[in-house]
């Protein structure tokens, strides 16, 4: 139910019907479903965000729908927000809203989002690129924590391959604290191909690797480059390893031999800021 709202500091009528929510419930639960399979997204074109952060902060533009529960939208809290959003949302009753909501405790409110899609040279950004290149990365919470690190570094952009998690998963999307909505990416059906077209750009890419000899704060990051990082359990690939300018790796004490994919990933971005700091001083 869209539209009859009397949107008033002191009143509040909504009025709704039993088939409205039903429409609803259907509706959101056909989109919602093929999300956590992993598949149907992509046809769709959008992707579903929950709570106050990722859908009050998702750009106006890319937002087709709001759904917010009765009692949230009742609310005192996020005034101008919603007022932000009206003309695109729709008020379910607690109980739908619950129904709808892929969390276990729901905040009252989600929104459809169209996904955002970027070119290849939109990540480029002369001396000043800062790629990180995700080869079949798997877990979702590193990928989206790679992404939200990789946009408070100051990353230029990431890519990935078509066989790292998806990019929308419900659990990636949560995992970026709305860095999705701002940092580029670019998914590429063939990674070598897209490796090769970075570093014809003057991209210089270093890769975290075993058998690296240079320890990963020795190499000046102060030009245009790149971090390759690969999967939980296997780590880059053969093919992809010998893309790379120069092998890096990160000295471990103890008898640990490596770190967690996101926490190697921010490392080494963290490390090129603290360079280009420096030289901005």
């Amino acid at each position: 139910m869209r539209g009859k709202i009397l949107f008033d500091p002191h009143i509040i009528n909504i009025e709704r019907e039993e088939n409205d929510y039903k429409c609803i419930k259907q509706k959101h639960k056909k989109c919602a479903g093929s999300f956590k399979q992993g598949k149907g997204a992509e046809k769709q074109g959008v992707f579903v965000v929950e709570g106050p952060k990722m859908s009050f902060e998702a750009p106006y533009d890319w937002v087709s729908a709001v759904y917010m529960s009765e009692s949230f939208f009742n609310d005192d809290r996020f005034k101008e927000e919603k007022k932000r959003f009206l003309d695109k949302t729709e008020i379910v009753s607690d109980s739908v809203f619950k129904s709808m909501s892929d969390t276990q405790t729901p905040q009252g409110v989600l929104a459809i989002v169209k996904m955002p899609h970027y070119e290849i040279d939109e990540l480029f950004k002369g001396d000043k690129t800062e790629l990180l290149v995700l080869e079949s990365i798997q877990d979702p919470g590193n990928l989206g924590t790679m992404i939200r690190t990789g946009e408070g570094a100051g990353v230029s952009g990431i890519i990935m391959n078509r066989t790292t998690v998806d990019i929308f998963n419900p659990k990636t999307v949560r995992s970026t604290m709305g860095s999705l909505y701002r940092v580029p990416f670019y998914i590429t059906d063939d990674l070598p191909e897209t490796i090769e077209y970075a570093k014809s750009k003057g991209v210089s890419l270093y890769a975290a690797h075993l058998k690296g000899k240079c320890s990963y704060d020795r190499p000046d990051y102060t030009g245009a480059c790149g971090f390759m990082i690969g999967n939980e359990g296997n780590g880059l690939s053969d093919e992809i390893a010998d893309m790379a300018d120069t092998y890096i790796r990160i000295p471990m004490e103890g008898a640990v031999e490596s770190l967690n994919a996101a926490i190697s990933a921010t490392l080494l971005m963290y490390e090129c800021n603290r360079q280009r700091r420096l030289l901005g001083e």
